[in-house]
């Protein structure tokens, strides 16, 4: 990144000490530009609308909006911002909810600073960002199959790529915390043939990396099938 573009950030936080503690931090980095901050879910759209930043720092539980609710909103705006969600809370339903609402990242509240630093500059450069453990457990809740098989409803589009055997257990033991090694010697492969079965999983779901994997082979239903 040049060092005249400094990447632009609004902070949304109901707490005091916290969203000044962020703001000064974020501060201190070079390449960042704090240009607002609010305490209010309410007053987010109106702030991104006058300032347009790169990047919102957005809390789930936020008064007046919540965090999950104010996504909503910007979604239907057609905000170009790119939002990092901002939590204390575990709950996957709430993760998966805000990735399909157009969130770029999720951090935990429990984070050092500069797991924040490094998501906001990933997220910047048009990466989903997502911490190793929270992705694994995604992946891991979601690609287990069915207790029994249902029936798959008629598709009036064209019909999605669907992951083999072998590769829905590949993304199974990612989601295990497996390497690619680790997974080549469970399954008697070359970690060749591991890289080559993974390259074949984000080529049919058309992502760049396990986060995307993990979302775009539950939201298309390709895993457990």
């Amino acid at each position: 990144m040049s060092q005249d573009k400094k990447v632009r950030i609004v902070i949304a936080d109901d707490h005091p000490i916290f969203l000044d503690g962020l703001r000064r931090l974020l501060s201190l980095e070079e390449d960042f530009e704090v240009v607002a901050q609010v305490n209010d879910g309410l007053q987010v759209v109106e702030m991104l609308r006058e300032c347009e930043p790169d990047v919102l720092l957005l809390d789930l539980n936020m008064p007046g909006l919540n965090g999950l609710a104010t996504l909503q909103r910007l979604r239907t705006e057609n905000c170009k911002t790119r939002v990092i969600l901002l939590t204390a809370s575990d709950d996957q339903n709430e993760f998966m909810q805000a990735l399909k609402l157009g969130s770029w990242g999720i951090v935990m509240k429990q984070l050092a600073t500069e797991r924040l630093v490094d998501s906001i500059r990933r997220v910047y450069a048009g990466e989903l960002w997502m911490d190793s453990r929270m992705t694994s457990e995604m992946i891991q809740r979601f690609v287990s199959p069915p207790p029994s098989p249902a029936p798959v409803p008629a598709s009036h589009g064209p019909e999605r790529p669907r992951l083999s055997p072998r590769e829905r257990e590949i993304v199974t033991l990612t989601a295990q915390g497996f390497k690619n090694s680790d997974m080549a010697a469970r399954l008697s492969l070359s970690e060749q043939t591991v890289k080559n079965h993974l390259h074949s999983i984000f080529d049919k779901l058309e992502v760049t990396d396990r986060l995307e994997m993990a979302f775009c082979a539950v939201e298309s239903g390709l895993v457990g099938a």
